[in-house]
């Protein structure tokens, strides 16, 4: 099995790509794509400045396991500039929740953070949308962890060896995650797909016929169904446990930036919940 380790986490290409999906007036994602545009460029400070607010001990964990521990104090520094952000400029929804969460003080927060950093994201969410006035309080816990605890995980995970292969494939072979996306990467006439965790990024190899969820390996039961506006993105679907994965074809566009493009695709999400299908697991804004 091949395990991509992208090294660096490149947020400035995120940011770029935002913006330039955000000024194509066919894709109806304009406000999600700047607002991601914001939480990324925080997330992007907050990376680069983690080496200097490490210390002096090691950034792998000696354990060889990504999630065996958790620099709170690290973290915690800089979740108060994140909840200040997103009350000033996140969407309605967001902002109130932002303000309701700086209420909670340093002790629970810590405990929301270190929660989610043990076991977030290892079950399915189809990622209801957070920028809904009616969202529950689980999913904007979840998100301000999530958006918090990425950035985190892989500069740590970028410290890291590469996992040896394993055969539980459906998962990330490094902390256990959902997979987020499938990523389709050129190689020779045609591409390599990859799954990418929902947590920290990692890419690993997976077969094309296959399922990501359940299993499935019958290609009458896995169609695939591909976005007019957005021919690089792909609906790879499963007739048998109902899942969906979508999936970024590099191949198609070696512009794409898959973090990116995946939160533009909102016309994917209606018509898959119309279709009777759930993600695997949500992004980080829900889209």
């Amino acid at each position: 099995m091949t395990i991509l380790t992208a090294g660096k986490a490149n947020y400035r290409a995120r940011i770029e790509r935002a913006a330039g999906l955000a000024e194509r007036p066919e894709l109806a994602a304009r406000e999600i794509l700047s607002f991601y545009g914001v939480l990324a460029n925080f997330q992007k400070n907050y990376y680069e400045a983690l080496l200097k607010s490490w210390g002096k001990n090691g950034v792998a964990p000696a354990s060889g396991d990504l999630r065996s521990e958790l620099n709170l104090g690290v973290v915690l520094e800089a979740f108060g500039e994140l909840l200040e952000l997103v009350g000033e400029r996140g969407p309605g929804a967001l902002a109130e929740a932002a303000r309701a969460f700086q209420s909670k003080g340093w002790a629970r927060q810590g405990e929301i953070l270190g929660e989610f950093w043990k076991t977030g994201l290892m079950q399915s969410d189809s990622g209801a949308a957070v920028l809904e006035e009616d969202s529950h309080h689980q999913t904007m816990r979840n998100f301000f962890a999530r958006a918090m605890l990425q950035p985190y995980a892989e500069f740590v995970g970028g410290a890291m060896l590469p996992p040896a292969p394993v055969m539980t494939v459906c998962r990330c072979p490094r902390c256990n995650a959902l997979p987020l996306l499938g990523v389709l990467r050129p190689e020779g006439d045609g591409g390599k797909r990859f799954l990418m965790c929902s947590f920290c990024s990692l890419e690993w190899e997976f077969r094309r016929i296959l399922c990501a969820k359940c299993g499935e390996d019958d290609e009458k039961k896995l169609p695939v169904y591909v976005a007019e506006q957005m021919p690089h993105l792909r609906m790879e679907c499963c007739e048998t446990c109902k899942h969906f994965l979508r999936t970024v074809d590099l191949t198609k566009d070696g512009n794409a930036v898959p973090l990116v493009d995946d939160l533009a695709a909102v016309p994917f999400s209606l018509w898959a919940e119309e279709m009777g299908y759930q993600r695997i697991q949500g992004n980080l804004l829900g889209t």
